[in-house]
């Protein structure tokens, strides 16, 4: 049984007259017909049967009728669906990002996407670096937003704009008045990220290339969020390295101080997986944070 044989079995139907049915579903008579039969036969079931010049449905015919008309309505339904999510004016999309990204520069463009296609939902998941990467990989997100790289076969990068990192305490930490030396900075307490993290994977980077080894710093505190880590720092327990994104408001109001040390820029990476088919939705944000020419409605095949 096929949708365009119920089609016209209902146009017969309704008609009462196969060669009106043709002639409106713009068929010949006998492909009308043999549409007809064919169902008649598939099922060992007579649906017409003739009445003079006329024909009727029979009671399987009646009984099939509504039956029929309902399948067509949800295959009608299901399209529309489909060009529904194919517009973006339906669907949903999974995001991961890493929490500098999820709590800061994603949340704008978020927003600005909603009241471009507001059928669209958008679901965030927040991790650090590597448990976004686990999140893509798996597919259980369909984008994914982190600070640091990530080694995975089954990931395709995309570079972002980024950020830059400062190296902060607060106004009555020592180094507040006095810039640390190597030696301060290897005995200084320190508040990091736990490993896994992005910010943390760069502030490591930034130590090493100081002549610092991380792991020689015997005074730290490891915090699981830019929040924690920030409040730590902004009540004297330390120092840190943390996106100007997430300091800038306590340096502004006077409860972080920066401290000198050489600047530290990042890019953003967007990550996909590699055999995971692209969805409208996703190729539309992807625009949107990409700031692409061709943010545009995607082009859709001709039906």
């Amino acid at each position: 049984m096929t949708l365009e044989q119920l089609r016209i079995f209902i146009a017969v139907a309704e008609r009462e007259h196969v060669t009106r049915a043709a002639e409106a579903l713009n068929l010949t008579q006998s492909a009308t017909s043999a549409a007809i039969v064919a169902l008649e036969n598939r099922h060992a079931t007579k649906l017409f049967e003739r009445v003079g010049r006329r024909i009727a449905l029979t009671e399987a015919g009646r009984l099939f009728l509504p039956e029929a008309r309902a399948v067509l309505a949800r295959a009608a339904a299901a399209e529309r669906l489909l060009n529904d999510v194919a517009d973006l004016r339906l669907g949903a999309l999974q995001i991961a990002a890493s929490q500098t990204l999820a709590n800061y520069w994603l949340p704008p463009m978020m927003l600005t996407f909603h009241r471009q296609h507001p059928g669209i939902a958008l679901n965030l998941t927040i991790g650090n670096s590597e448990q976004v990467a686990v999140e893509v990989t798996e597919m259980r997100a369909d984008l994914g937003f982190v600070e640091g790289p990530v080694v995975a076969e089954a990931l395709s990068e995309r570079d972002l704009k980024g950020d830059e990192l400062f190296l902060v305490a607060a106004p009555s930490h020592p180094w507040a008045k006095t810039a640390p030396d190597r030696a301060a900075l290897l005995a200084g307490t320190w508040v990091l990220r736990e490993r896994g993290s992005g910010t943390r994977a760069l502030m490591e980077r930034a130590l090493a290339c100081q002549g610092i080894d991380p792991d020689a710093l015997t005074d730290r505190i490891e915090l699981a969020s830019n929040e924690a880590v920030r409040s730590a720092v902004t009540a004297g327990g330390g120092v840190t390295i943390l996106s100007r994104l997430v300091v800038e408001a306590g340096l502004a109001a006077g409860d972080l101080v920066r401290l000198p040390f050489p600047p530290l820029a990042r890019r953003f990476r967007l990550l996909r997986h590699r055999e995971r088919h692209e969805s409208h939705a996703a190729r539309a944000f992807t625009a949107l944070v990409c700031g692409l020419d061709d943010a545009a409605p995607v082009p859709r095949p001709a039906r």
